[in-house]
C-alpha cells in the first residue's frame, strides 16, 4: 500500500482555515490555494534524490548534494487542479506540466475524460497529480488510470481536502500511489460534497457558479 500523509502543519491548517470560510473572495482564495500547494510541496518532494557534485566555493574545493535525475512533472485535473500548480512551480520551477481534463456526468455522477496533454517523457518522470479536493474518488482513480496507459509509473496524489471514502477508493484502485493531503474531513455528503469541505474548489477559484 502507497503511503498515505496528512500534512497538518500549523501554517497550513491556518490556510486552510481562511479558505474554508465561504466569505474568503475568489482573490484571496486563489492566493491561498496556491500557498498551500508550495508548503505541501515542500514535504511531497522530500524524498526526491539527491547526489554529489563537485563545486568550489569561495574557501576551496568541496563536495556537496544536488538533485539528480528524477525530473517532475505536475498534472493537474482540471480545472480545480490548475489552482496548485503555480504553488507547486514556485518551488520546483524546472518542473513540467500536463494536463488531465474531467467532468462528472450529471446523470450518471461517473467522471468523464476529455483532454489528455502530457510531456512526451512523462514514463521517466515523478509525477504530482493534483486537484484540490478528493471526494469520492473517481476523478483522482480515472486520471491515475489515464495516465499509467501512457506509461507513467512513478506518481504522488496531492490534495487540500480528502474524505476518507475517497482515500479508500483511491487506495484500493491504485495501492502504488503514494496520497498527501492537507486534511482529512469527516464524510461525504449525499450530494458527494466533502463535509465540512470548502464548497466547490472549482467555482470558488475561478468565481463561477
Amino acid at each position: 500500500m502507497g503511503k498515505f500523509q496528512v500534512i497538518d502543519h500549523p501554517l497550513i491548517q491556518h490556510k486552510l482555515t481562511i479558505i474554508r470560510d465561504k466569505n474568503c473572495g475568489t482573490k484571496v482564495f486563489r492566493e491561498v490555494v496556491d500557498e498551500i500547494a508550495m508548503l505541501m510541496a515542500f514535504e511531497v518532494s522530500r524524498d526526491m534524490p539527491l547526489e554529489d557534485v563537485e563545486i568550489e566555493t569561495p574557501i576551496g574545493k568541496s563536495v556537496q548534494k544536488t538533485l539528480s535525475g528524477k525530473k517532475v512533472a505536475i498534472v493537474p485535473i482540471l480545472r480545480a487542479g490548475l489552482g496548485m500548480v503555480d504553488g507547486i512551480l514556485e518551488l520546483i520551477p524546472a518542473a513540467k506540466v500536463g494536463h488531465i481534463g474531467m467532468y462528472r456526468d450529471h446523470e450518471t455522477l461517473k467522471p468523464v475524460e476529455y483532454f489528455v496533454k502530457l510531456p512526451s517523457d512523462i514514463a521517466t518522470r515523478q509525477l504530482f497529480v493534483v486537484d484540490p479536493m478528493l471526494a469520492t474518488g473517481g476523478s483522482a482513480i480515472m486520471a491515475i488510470d489515464a495516465l499509467k496507459e501512457r506509461g507513467a509509473s512513478n506518481m504522488k496524489f496531492v490534495c487540500l481536502v480528502a474524505a476518507p471514502e475517497g482515500v479508500k477508493a483511491l487506495q484500493e484502485a491504485h495501492p502504488d500511489v503514494d496520497i498527501y493531503v492537507a486534511a482529512l474531513d469527516e464524510k461525504l455528503n449525499e450530494d458527494g460534497y466533502i463535509v465540512p469541505g470548502l464548497g466547490d474548489a472549482g467555482d470558488r477559484l475561478f468565481g463561477t457558479k
